[in-house]
This record gives C-alpha cells, structure tokens and sequence, in this order.
C-alpha cells in the first residue's frame, strides 16, 4: 500500500530567516556613489545631486561615505563593522581609480576581513570620455581578489547586478563570526550562503550603510 507523505493540512510553516546587513560605499567626491544607491533603491537619478556631507543614511540599509578629503577620517566609523564595501570610481577619470586603490588599501587594513569587496566603474555612459580601461581596473580587481563591474548611474545599467552578486557572495553568518571561522580575507566570494534580496528588499542586504 502507498503511503500518503503529503504534509497535514495544518502543520506549521517556518517562517523565511532574515538578517541585517550593512553595506558602506566609499571613493572619490563626485564619481557618483549616492547616485548609484538612489537609483538602486528609488529607480532615480538627480544630474544636480550635492554632495554627501560626513555620511547620509539612504535608507534603513545603506549608508553613503563623503568622498571630500576633509571627510575621510569619518569613514572608518561606518566600514569597520560592515559586510560588505563598494568602491566606486569615475570611468573617464584616472585619479579616481588611484583614490579608489587608496580606498581599497584602506579597507586591508582596517576592514574586517571577511569583508566582501567590488569594485565598480560608474558613468559608462560616457564611455567615450573612458580614462580608465576596463582591462585596467578588472587586472586591479583580479589581483586584490575583488568583484568588479561597471555601470552607468544614470541609465541604471548594471546597478541592480552589483548588488545582486554582492548579495550573492556576503556570507550569511556576521564578519566576526566569519573571520574567527576561516581567519577571513578581504574581497568577494569567500562567505558561504549569500542573502537573499528578496526577503525583506534592500533591507535583507545592509542595514546601516555607508555609501
């Protein structure tokens, strides 16, 4: 005779796990970091946009870092307990891309370890303005062990991918958890699990980021 394994019509369901992530961005004043989370979250983009001051708490999951000079000793504030970084730089501006390694040399230092780090190129809409090859900064992220991708804040191109694969690659478990584990190392990919950005909305991917 076939046993009947369908479930009973009452038998409780467990309830989806979520966690809170925090997720800090950081680089050079005017490559378009708030830019890139405000068309994330909100669909939007503001060509007249000022710049962050100190930091800006976007939403309930995403801080933004400034990017001025003055503003710098803020930053490790907001980094040092993060899950995960983006490091945003300007495609048609070399200097951008030093700051940004500056920015990523800064993070081995201070970060946790078990951090999870992209790189990003923001404004490939103006890829005929390009000063930074993608051969150049993809070589960079492949030897630091980061994410990398290039997207245009404008168009939206790309920027729901970075935060997908982010999501994808931050582990599950906390950075403290994850470096007394494995003893951690910065960059992408090393966590097990991923989040999921569908339990919760931005909010199952960082809580309390710096941009």
């Amino acid at each position: 005779m076939a046993s009947n394994s369908a479930p009973a019509p009452n038998a409780a369901v467990a309830p989806p796990v979520t966690s809170s992530r925090k997720l800090v961005l950081l680089g050079e004043s005017a490559v378009g970091k708030s830019s890139l989370v405000l068309q994330f979250v909100k669909g939007q983009f503001d060509d007249y946009r000022e710049s962050t001051i100190g930091a800006a708490f976007l939403t309930q999951t995403i801080w933004d870092t400034a990017g001025q000079e003055r503003y710098k000793s803020l930053a490790p504030m907001y980094y040092r307990s993060a899950h995960a970084a983006v490091v945003v730089y300007d495609i048609t501006s070399a200097p951008s891309l030093q700051k940004a390694r500056s920015w990523i040399a800064e993070l081995q230092r201070q970060a946790d370890p078990g951090i999870t780090v992209m790189l990003v190129g923001n404004k490939l809409d103006l890829a005929d303005q390009r000063q930074v090859s993608t051969e150049e900064a993809q070589k960079f992220a492949d030897e630091e062990g980061l994410l990398f991708m290039e997207v245009s804040a404008k168009t939206a191109q790309g920027v729901k991918d970075v935060f997908d694969q982010i999501a994808e690659k931050m582990p599950i478990d906390s950075p403290a958890s994850q470096r007394s584990r494995t003893g951690g190392a910065l960059g992408g990919g090393r966590g097990h699990g991923g989040v999921d950005l569908k339990q919760g909305g931005v909010k199952s991917l960082t809580d309390g980021c710096a941009c």
